[in-house]
């Protein structure tokens, strides 16, 4: 199977002044094609600086990074910025969704990067949103949307350039446990189609739903576990 992601001997330290503060210390991991995978660890173990990096949205401060066959390890701001858009869709848990826009706006906003124009922007909007099953909410801004829907507009939104993987930090963070289970089934359906997902959560009944579990701690892989169940509500 193809593989996604390739991470070899990641490490990354802030400084703090002079004083090194090392925060992954030698991160290995691989996910292929189609993979769903869930990250988790303590607060302070290094999974958001993790994800951050496998997102583009850091740099590695040594060790090499592979995403869909592109070295990222040592890339420019513009560039990653660049792969972002294309290979990464993103799914957070405070929705970040701008107010003043329509739901079809806000799911076409990465199209906007990639220079397609308004009348195909408004068409792949409005049919992916039909696909998160928010057909008819299209015109409809995000204080007039629930928690539920506005986070499936971010999914959405994630789908919409057709990225190599969906990144997903605490997406059920925000909701109630109904609203939880509606949104990890809407992921169940999206990584059916073909999709790789991965999710940073602390929730272990959202890590069951999918099919391998990460764990860090203390900026190391303490464990990576396939799931041989998996939750179906």
């Amino acid at each position: 199977m193809k593989e996604i992601i390739s991470l070899k001997d990641i490490h990354k330290s802030y400084y703090l002044g002079k004083q090194e503060l090392p925060v992954l210390k030698g991160i290995d991991l691989s996910v292929a094609d189609n993979e769903y995978i869930s990250l988790m660890g303590p607060s302070g173990s290094g999974k958001s600086t993790l994800m951050n990096i496998i997102g583009c949205l850091d740099t590695l401060t040594s060790g090499t990074y592979i995403l869909n066959g592109q070295d990222v390890s040592k890339m420019t701001d513009d560039e990653l910025a660049d792969v972002r858009n294309v290979e990464i869709g993103f799914v957070f848990q405070q929705f970040n969704l701008l107010p003043r826009l329509t739901a079809w706006e806000n799911v076409a906003m990465p199209l906007i990067y990639a220079g397609v124009s308004k009348k195909d922007r408004e068409e792949r909007a409005k049919t992916m949103l039909d696909k998160v099953g928010l057909g008819d909410r299209v015109g409809h801004k995000p204080n007039e949307l629930s928690g539920g829907q506005s986070q499936r507009v971010a999914v959405a939104r994630a789908l919409i350039n057709n990225p190599a993987i969906i990144l997903a930090d605490e997406p059920t963070g925000n909701l109630d446990t109904k609203t939880s289970v509606e949104i990890m089934e809407l992921f169940n359906d999206i990584h059916a189609q073909g999709n790789t997902v991965m999710l940073v959560t602390h929730e272990e009944d959202i890590a069951e739903y999918t099919k391998r579990v990460v764990r860090i701690r203390d900026g190391v892989v303490e464990s990576d576990v396939r799931n041989e169940v998996t939750t179906s509500n």
